[in-house]
């Protein structure tokens, strides 16, 4: 699934080709992926509408039109093309918006779990039911010890699935739960509520360190999006633990092993990472 610094990256690329560009058509293949709109009403609304900015919250892309707010997640495999010319439509392409230059942005989707939200200008998105349950940006002021503490407190759940729930901090998955537990040397079994002041420091300062690290070498995967000059993320090649099962640990060279938490593989180090959920 992309995580933040692939929905990043994501934004960037597609911001350097789409800002100013008209909608002048849309295809839906695939109808139950507009979540608030019938899709007559979802075309007849973004049709004519320019892109002004494309920005991100969490895991969410957000295309700022001129009178909308276009929401796209992209759950767990979906993918953005761009270009021109005329290519056949993919039989999992699903949804298609034709442009005024002669391009088009296609939205790909093996899995069809992707959704598209479509919300007035003036309307604040922080209070719609999609963004309403995300907590705050690693970056934001909000996101610092003393509130984690404060959520976390008594909660049973650990620590692994709490921070992918997304209501501690916005943006994290799979992978980059599994490096910030390694970097913080705590069990992704542990009960929230019985991680300690320091451990919670350590959590706050690595999710934002490991998240900027992501984030500059375009993330650990770029298959979320493709464009004719090719892109590709590097930050596979500086992981600590996912995916790395039976291979040495970094620190103590013990092998790292997988587990299931929460129904999600999980990558960690018994040696390095203490405080197992009893």
């Amino acid at each position: 699934m992309p995580e933040l610094p692939e929905v990043e990256t994501v934004k960037e690329v597609l911001k350097s080709k789409l800002i100013a560009l008209e909608i002048k058509d849309v295809l839906i293949h695939h109808e139950k992926m507009i979540k608030t709109d019938a899709v007559a009403d979802f075309k007849d609304k973004i049709i004519g509408q320019k892109f002004v900015d494309i920005k991100r919250r969490g895991k969410y892309l957000i295309f700022e039109l001129d009178d909308y707010h276009l929401l796209s997640h992209l759950r767990m495999e979906g993918k953005f093309f761009y270009g021109d010319g005329v290519k056949p439509r993919g039989k999992h392409i699903h949804a298609e918006f034709l442009l005024c230059n002669g391009s088009w942005l296609r939205y790909e989707d093996v899995r069809k779990f992707g959704t598209f939200h479509l919300y007035e200008k003036g309307v604040d998105l922080e209070s719609t039911h999609t963004f309403s349950v995300l907590g705050p940006e690693p970056w934001a002021d909000e996101f610092n010890v003393d509130n984690v503490m404060a959520f976390i407190k008594g909660k049973k759940m650990p620590i692994k699935s709490m921070l992918l729930s997304q209501k501690v901090v916005a943006g994290l998955g799979n992978i980059y739960v599994d490096e910030v537990l390694f970097a913080a040397k705590i069990h992704p079994t542990k009960k929230s509520g019985d991680l300690t002041r320091g451990e919670v420091e350590k959590v706050v300062h690595y999710t934002k360190e490991i998240l900027r690290q992501a984030i500059q070498h375009k993330g650990t995967t770029i298959r979320t999006f493709s464009h004719q000059h090719g892109a590709a993320g590097e930050f596979q090649n500086f992981l600590q633990v996912h995916t790395k099962k039976d291979e040495p640990c970094p620190r103590c060279r013990v092998a790292i092993s997988k587990i299931k938490v929460g129904g999600r593989g999980t990558y960690f180090c018994e040696s390095c990472q203490t405080g197992a959920q009893k």
